[in-house]
């Protein structure tokens, strides 16, 4: 199985990129301690991913994966976006993320995930992005996933949550699933990625 490091602290992601990528043979190893990350602070998705996935390349030697992902309001003019994880303030909980985006977006107006995963070995670098879109839920519901879940009604399975989906349902659908298996396509050699 080939091994690649995931850029990130986040254990979330670690788990469900590991269990994303499971079936195309690739494993995911944490990044070590003593690595350093670049602040996320890029204009899209795309230079946060591509930024930390070149330094910690460069740090350990080796082929690493990393990504930035987060939601897209319209009544908020696609905001959160790359804030997503800081919406609330800079060590903001998922939770105070969450009750703001609750008193900022109505129920019903749209909504779209993002997710670009970013590969970077050596001067080698690709990016691949995925979506997923949706609607924003009356009041939080479901104990799975995590972040914005709970309010993200995807339009393919609008009578449900994000975080009411099983993990196998959610993986189907999910930005992230998406980014991670065209990511996945061309690593083992079946699709061509997009230059940064």
């Amino acid at each position: 199985m080939t091994e690649l490091v995931l850029a990130t602290r986040n254990q979330h992601k670690v788990a469900e990129v590991t269990r994303l990528l499971a079936p195309f043979g690739l494993s995911v190893l944490p990044l070590p301690a003593g690595v350093e990350l670049p602040p996320e602070d890029g204009s899209t998705f795309a230079d946060n991913a591509l930024t930390k996935a070149r330094a910690a390349s460069r740090a350990l030697a080796r082929a690493v994966i990393a990504d930035d992902s987060g939601i897209e309001a319209a009544a908020l003019n696609g905001g959160p976006g790359v804030l997503s994880a800081r919406y609330a303030g800079a060590d903001a909980t998922d939770r105070e993320n969450l009750q703001k985006l609750i008193a900022e977006a109505p129920p019903g107006s749209a909504l779209r995930y993002v997710c670009t995963l970013a590969f970077a070995d050596g001067s080698r670098a690709r990016v691949f992005t995925g979506e997923c879109r949706g609607r924003m839920a009356p009041a939080p519901r479901g104990e799975h996933g995590f972040g914005y879940d709970p309010v993200f009604l995807p339009d393919i399975a609008p009578n449900r949550t994000m975080a009411e989906l099983t993990d196998s349902e959610k993986d189907l659908i999910s930005h992230r699933g998406a980014a991670v298996r065209d990511f996945a396509l061309w690593f083992a050699g079946e699709r061509p990625g997009r230059m940064p």
